[in-house]
């Protein structure tokens, strides 16, 4: 089973009430379009409520889920990084990432990998038309279109939901935007991805989905994480600016080098 194609990645932390059914629902999808041919993978970040053990508990009744266990919350991004290198490791050509609380309906699954037959990036996306955004307050709704907005005219991308964490991946974009290289966390992340495929030049689109808001648990969003949204989305236009930031890892290659593509 390790030799599956496709992945799906769903990381978690403090993801107890929520977990197993994410889990079972996409099993359940991913089974119906590609069986046989996939594999679940929870990346725990040491979650204290035990949603790590429960984790383990499902790996060992569903041959096609395993869990890979880290040792403390190193931020999103990280966690990204280290499904991502795993599934690659294990040969996987299509990884997709969701998220753990339910969010993320497993019934757009099959929509995603679907649409990688003629794409690289696949998004699923709220902000285009057929998307939606469901029991979410007015005020929580305006931010996120404004920072999507936001961070569409300073990268120049037509892309409308960057944010997304609902996302089908091929092979081919984890290994040409260098994953080492990587640096935001949180939310970020997921733009610095997108932002380096497009500019790359590899084929970004995006496929309606219905984002409900959990109904268990608590939101991961931060003062901290919306901060660093808006110091570091100009950063990956103009890598001058990380002159404040300082590097973790491998400097942002210069963005000038190749345009940015625009997505309609």
């Amino acid at each position: 089973m390790s030799g599956a194609r496709i992945w799906l990645t769903i990381p978690t932390f403090n993801e107890v009430e929520n977990i197993e059914r994410t889990v079972r629902g996409a099993l359940e999808q991913l089974q119906r379009c590609v069986p046989d041919d996939h594999r679940v993978l929870i990346v725990d970040d040491d979650s204290p409520d035990g949603t790590g053990r429960l984790a383990d508990g499902l790996a060992e009744q569903l041959p096609a889920v395993e869990v890979l266990h880290r040792a403390e919350k190193q931020g999103l991004g990280r966690a990204y990084l280290a499904g991502f290198e795993r599934a690659l490791d294990a040969g996987a050509e299509l990884v997709l990432v969701m998220d753990a609380d339910f969010s993320h309906d497993p019934a757009h699954l099959p929509a995603l990998i679907d649409a990688a037959r003629d794409a690289d990036l696949v998004l699923g996306s709220r902000y285009v038309s057929g998307g939606q955004i469901v029991d979410w307050p007015r005020l929580r709704r305006l931010l996120s279109r404004a920072g999507s907005l936001y961070a569409r005219l300073i990268l120049g991308m037509a892309v409308r939901d960057l944010t997304s964490g609902f996302r089908c991946i091929r092979r081919e974009v984890l290994e040409t935007v260098q994953l080492s290289t990587l640096r935001s966390q949180g939310y970020v992340f997921n733009i610095e991805l997108t932002f380096r495929a497009a500019r790359a030049g590899l084929r970004v689109t995006e496929v309606p989905i219905t984002f409900r808001d959990r109904t268990v648990g608590e939101s991961k969003i931060s003062f901290g994480i919306a901060v660093e949204a808006l110091w570091l989305v100009p950063v990956l236009r103009r890598p001058w600016l990380a002159r404040r930031w300082p590097a973790r890892t491998a400097p942002l290659a210069d963005p000038e080098a190749t345009p940015v593509q625009t997505i309609d």
